[in-house]
């Protein structure tokens, strides 16, 4: 049978597509890492420019730092960056210079593994970003076949595709990256082995997700068609709208016959570890989901499915998450159906949410809509409907970004920013609003570990010290005991 490698998605998109992308910190990895740095993974899905950010805006944590621990602590197993075009945290369009300095930063903090997407699948696109990500000096560099359903998008389509893909000599690897779960078994028989024949010797890994119950059974029906490398995540991390878990799947496929070679010892301990910290934080445990018709018409991704949520439920909206779903369907298609996957699922699912929410389409519509319409970001693979395009295209906003400059040159930021500061702090401040690197920057190191037994204990003494005119506190009990002394 076959030899299948995995690689971990538990902190990047397990992360974001069961808990807002906001539910690990650099402690929690961390605390974990040589663990997850024995049980033999072909790589860790570590970080994206848009988890740089959320480490900076959300944690107050430099992402540069987490990097840099986390490979000290994990130095077997390469750490993987996905980047998604031309741009890096910011919406802004950036420059070659600006992509390819960011990388090498990147590969200087200890990144190894690139994976590149076009979100429009734009080949040409897809090739100078290699070009530019081997210049930065990446140790590997994976194509991300982003999948969708729509009318052009049949088999001999991303066949195509990858054939173009990998001809250029700049791919080691290519990936199908299913963002909705999509790929039932049934297509996984016929979509494979027409990329597999069309890349030739290139390796194939499959990507997908847990939202409707699918990826389970497509990456086992996957192995069978020429797919040897599966993204899968620690069980608390896993199922809902994030990979399978790791633990079922290696199970399921040493029965069939295939060898798995991992660390049964450290993927229990990883396990563990993860469902530990899920209880301790209030974080959903992911479980299966239900097969829902409806997801191949909105097709909403993990991620953005997650950080919808989050939007919701922080707003107390989350009853409305049926009706945003619907709008999402009808927003895709007025913007001529674009692939569900970042940026344009958030444009998407913003502009629907925006919709839903303000009670008329269309009421506010958000700049990187009005960038995506003026053709910012590539060109549809379909027509956009022509009413919504006038209103967007006429707008006021429109006429101002039309003019808008692209990123300035790394001299020109180097000049505005400052010239004393390191490559990792200067490349935050020129895609990120200073206020928020400020205060990064005052909040000082991230922490070094993470113990959730532990977290019941700090809740109280938080707590505690926050009330005003609290006199001593002593609590004890077998093996436990806390003094507070009130202050005078």
């Amino acid at each position: 049978m076959t030899d299948i490698s995995l690689i971990d998605t538990t902190v990047r998109d397990g992360n974001q597509s069961n808990w807002g992308a906001t539910g690990l910190d650099t402690g929690m990895m961390l605390e974990i890492a040589e663990t997850m740095d024995r049980v033999g993974y072909e790589s860790i899905d570590f970080i994206t420019s848009t988890h740089m950010a959320v480490a900076v805006r959300f944690k107050q944590e430099d992402p540069w730092e987490r990097i840099r621990l986390f490979k000290e602590r994990a130095p077997k197993t390469p750490l993987s960056f996905l980047t998604t075009g031309m741009r890096f945290i910011s919406w802004e369009v950036a420059s070659d210079e600006f992509m390819e300095f960011a990388f090498r930063t990147l590969v200087n903090n200890g990144i190894e593994r690139f994976a590149i997407m076009d979100p429009m699948i734009d080949v040409d696109a897809m090739v100078r970003m290699a070009k530019v990500t081997r210049k930065a000096g990446a140790g590997q560099v994976v194509a991300a076949l982003p999948f969708t359903l729509s009318p052009m998008h049949d088999d001999a389509y991303f066949a195509d595709a990858a054939k173009r893909l990998v001809e250029g000599g700049h791919y080691d690897k290519l990936y199908l990256k299913d963002p909705g779960g999509l790929v039932t078994a049934e297509r996984a028989r016929t979509l494979f082995p027409a990329i597999s024949a069309a890349v030739g010797h290139i390796p194939l890994e499959f990507h997908s997700h847990c939202t409707i119950g699918l990826g389970p059974f497509s990456y086992l029906e996957s192995v069978d068609h020429g797919v040897t490398c599966l993204h899968t995540a620690s069980s608390s991390a896993a199922n809902g709208t994030s990979q399978p878990a790791q633990a079922s799947i290696i199970s399921n496929l040493r029965d069939l016959g295939h060898t798995v070679d991992v660390d049964d010892e450290a993927v229990a301990k990883m396990d563990a570890y993860f469902s530990a910290l899920a209880a301790a934080e209030g974080l959903q445990h992911g479980a299966p989901g239900e097969f829902d018709r409806k997801y191949f018409h909105h097709q909403m991704p993990g991620g953005m499915m997650g950080t919808l949520k989050r939007q919701l439920a922080e707003t107390k909206r989350s009853h409305l998450l049926p009706q945003v779903l619907e709008e999402v369907e009808k927003v895709r298609a007025d913007l001529g159906y674009p692939i569900m996957v970042t940026p344009f699922s958030q444009v998407v699912g913003t502009q629907a949410l925006l919709n839903v929410v303000s009670g008329e389409r269309y009421a506010t519509i958000p700049d990187e809509v009005t960038r995506y319409v003026l053709g910012r970001f590539g060109r549809p693979s379909m027509p956009l409907d022509g009413n919504v395009e006038d209103r967007i295209r006429n707008s006021k906003r429109a006429k101002e970004l039309e003019g808008e400059p692209h990123m300035a040159s790394l001299d020109e930021l180097r000049k505005t920013i400052g010239t004393d500061l390191s490559d990792e702090e200067f490349i935050l401040r020129a895609v990120m609003p200073s206020e928020q690197v400020d205060k990064m920057v005052d909040h000082g190191p991230a922490r070094r570990g993470y113990n959730a037994g532990s977290k019941p204990v700090m809740d109280l003494i938080r707590e505690l010290t926050s009330r005003k005119g609290l006199g001593d506190v002593k609590i004890e009990k077998p093996g436990f005991k806390l003094e507070l002394k009130g202050g005078a």
